[in-house]
């Protein structure tokens, strides 16, 4: 379709005509380009903006050098301390993008420090949660497995050495961080120290 270039004074104002043209259908994607992130973000979260009956969530397409398929990390944007009814719109979310992305059913790591689950630990509580929402089909369209630590989520050596054999364990396509800090985190730090290529 070409890109389609709008021009207003300043950049409030670009975002919310930039949001009124898809809510139009006149554009299909919206780009941030060099606009702060909450003056793009307060326009698509606006009453008449973008948003939809689930919560909207950030999902970081990454592809890192030695993981052998694309990872999709969520939230590094928008949900600071996500409730547990957050993270099920979250997770759905990055499950869609996936499918939208080519990946048919996703393998969903629900990322902790730990795999046991305990009450001291709020991301190991939610995450035997969301598994077994996702168990009674309040989550759909993929393989949902936590509380995982990162190693054995991404590492099929890891994850034997722990004990773990699962589809989801070793090979994860979608890595799901407890809150906004340690997804952000993950993001940054495998885009400036293993040569990531994100989006």
């Amino acid at each position: 379709h070409g890109c389609r270039f709008v021009d207003v004074p300043h950049s409030r104002a670009e975002a919310e005509r930039a949001v009124a043209l898809a809510v139009e259908g006149e554009v299909e994607i919206l780009v941030q380009g060099s606009q702060r992130t909450d003056e793009f973000l307060r326009a698509v979260i606006a009453p008449h903006g973008l948003r939809s009956a689930r919560r909207i969530s950030h999902v970081q397409y990454i592809d890192v050098q030695n993981y052998p398929r694309p990872l999709f990390i969520t939230d590094t944007l928008v949900n600071i301390e996500p409730s547990l009814e957050d993270k099920v719109d979250i997770v759905q979310n990055a499950i869609d993008f996936a499918h939208l992305m080519g990946v048919p059913e996703p393998k969903v790591a629900l990322l902790a420090a730990i795999e046991v689950v305990t009450p001291k630990m709020r991301a190991t509580t939610d995450a035997a949660l969301l598994c077994k929402m996702a168990d009674r089909g309040q989550i759909t369209g993929a393989v949902v497995e936590g509380p995982l630590a990162l190693d054995n989520a991404v590492s099929i050596i890891s994850a034997r050495a722990h004990g773990l054999s699962s589809v989801v364990a070793g090979q994860a396509d979608v890595l799901v961080a407890p809150d906004i800090e340690s997804a952000n985190m993950l993001a940054k730090q495998l885009e400036h120290l293993s040569d990531a290529v994100s989006g």
